[in-house]
Order: C-alpha cells, then structure tokens, then sequence
C-alpha cells in the first residue's frame, strides 16, 4: 500500500472511530509501509486532530465506565497497555462522578449477590469482592459496600 493510500485509509477509521496512536500504528505496520511513511501518517493524522490521546482517553474511560462496567483499576491498566501517558490517563479518571461510581459499584455488588449460590457468608463474600476486584474496582471502596450490603 502507499502513502496516500493508507493516509485516506486511515484517516477513514480515525473520522468514523476514535483511535488512539498505537492502535493506528498496529493497523500501519499490518499494512507493510515503511517505517518514516509510518511516523508521517501518524504525525498528519495527529495534526488534523484524526488523533487526539486526550479525546480517546475521555472517551474510552466514559463508555468502559458505563457501558462494560469498569472501575478504574481496568479502565486504567488498559489504556496503560496502549501506551496512553499517566498524566492523561488520570486527567480523564478525574471527570468519573464519584458518586455515579459508587452508585456503579453498589449495582455490580448487588447483581452478583443474587447470582452467588452458595450461601455460605464466608464464600458468598469472597465470590462478591473477587468479581468486584476484577472489574477493576478498588478493595477499599468494595468492602464496606460489601458488608452493608450482605447485611441486609
């Protein structure tokens, strides 16, 4: 493929999706360019804000929030696994309404308490932290709601 060629291709993705840059460059070094057309696409695409980290990062940690039901552990180490910087990252973390957080948690919690069948509260609770924790919800935000919630 050439230059132009995977420019307007990319740029395509990038006007119908939002990308961040390693997942353009994937689809780049999938297409066979050349190292510098590579970097050139990238820093053009960047330039007309087809690519935005920041814009991606907004709203990646939005829709993983309320659409996967993600905490911030995962939403976090995901976009780490992309190569997002640490200060974007947070900067995007920082808009989750606190309160739509816990209100999050408190539905996860809830929903997999109905769905534990073993009733054994020892069991019951760890099955309910352990899906929490791996959603990527904090321990320390899990296990208050957790004892409140098993109490009633």
């Amino acid at each position: 493929m050439d230059y132009k060629t995977a420019l307007n291709k990319a740029s395509l993705l990038c006007s119908r999706q939002e990308y961040c840059r390693s997942d353009i460059l994937k689809k780049l070094e999938k297409w066979n360019l050349p190292t510098e057309e590579t970097e050139r696409i990238l820093q053009k695409l960047m330039a007309e804000k087809f690519l935005d980290e920041e814009r991606y990062t907004t709203f990646y940690v939005r829709d993983k929030f309320r659409f996967n039901k993600w905490g911030r552990k995962k939403i976090w180490w995901q976009l780490r696994q992309k190569g997002i910087e640490q200060s974007t990252i947070s900067k995007a973390l920082e808009q989750i309404d606190p309160q739509e957080y816990r209100n999050k948690l408190q539905e996860i919690i809830q929903d997999k308490i109905k769905q534990v069948k073993n009733k054994e509260p020892i069991q019951q609770k760890a099955a309910v932290i352990r899906n929490a924790v791996s959603k990527g919800f904090e321990y320390h935000e899990i296990l208050p709601l957790v004892e409140q919630l098993l109490q009633k």
